[in-house]
């Protein structure tokens, strides 16, 4: 009725559209206002003590970036965090956070498999798994690096498994085709491929 009231109103004479004695009813039905969406506060970076992943906590998060966004940035992180967060780095420091945790997990993924070295740092330097090594070694990264700061928040909500992997059980990850014959693709994230 309101189109027509309009159509009526543009094709017709200014004298017809006043002429129009009695305007449209409104709606006597309320509608209880929409509150906003709540917002999540999350806690800002402190020190290891308040690092809720670090303390043995079980936190939930709503997002992936939520749960990197809580972890805290300190000197001293145990190796495993310090081997991960490079291989994060060298790997994907460029690709979402879900691409990042999916390079995390690989490593994890291959130090639980049986088939790989046990221990994460031995699984990054793995002699021919990440061209990023050398000698044996991860090469040294600029800690004030933001891309660092990142890597070092993924690499800890991927050890406490605090949130789920897009790439989950993959081993491999590479940026084209299979890296072997007979591995199943698992995912596509970013630039990166994972199979297993």
């Amino acid at each position: 009725m309101t189109i027509s009231f309009l159509g009526l109103s543009a094709h017709s004479t200014p004298g017809l559209a006043a002429e129009v004695e009695h305007p449209l009813p409104r709606p006597t039905t309320m509608v209880a206002p929409v509150e906003s969406p709540a917002t999540i506060a999350l806690p800002a970076p402190a020190d290891l003590a308040d690092d809720e992943l670090a303390a043995g906590g079980s936190v939930a998060y709503p997002t992936l970036a939520a749960a990197v966004a809580a972890q805290s940035h300190h000197d001293g992180d145990d190796e495993a965090i310090q081997c991960l967060a490079g291989a994060i780095f060298y790997e994907a420091k460029g690709e979402p956070l879900s691409g990042q945790l999916a390079v995390a997990d690989v490593i994890l993924n291959r130090s639980k498999s049986g088939r790989f070295p046990s221990d994460v740092c031995q699984v990054v330097t793995q002699r021919g798994q990440f061209s990023f090594v050398r000698g044996g070694r991860i090469p040294s990264i600029d800690e004030s690096s933001r891309y660092y700061r990142t890597a070092v928040a993924v690499a800890k909500v991927a050890l406490a498994e605090a949130w789920k992997s897009d790439a989950e059980r993959a081993l491999y990850f590479n940026r084209g085709r299979a890296p072997a014959a007979g591995l199943r693709k698992v995912a596509s994230i970013g630039n990166h491929i994972f199979w297993r």
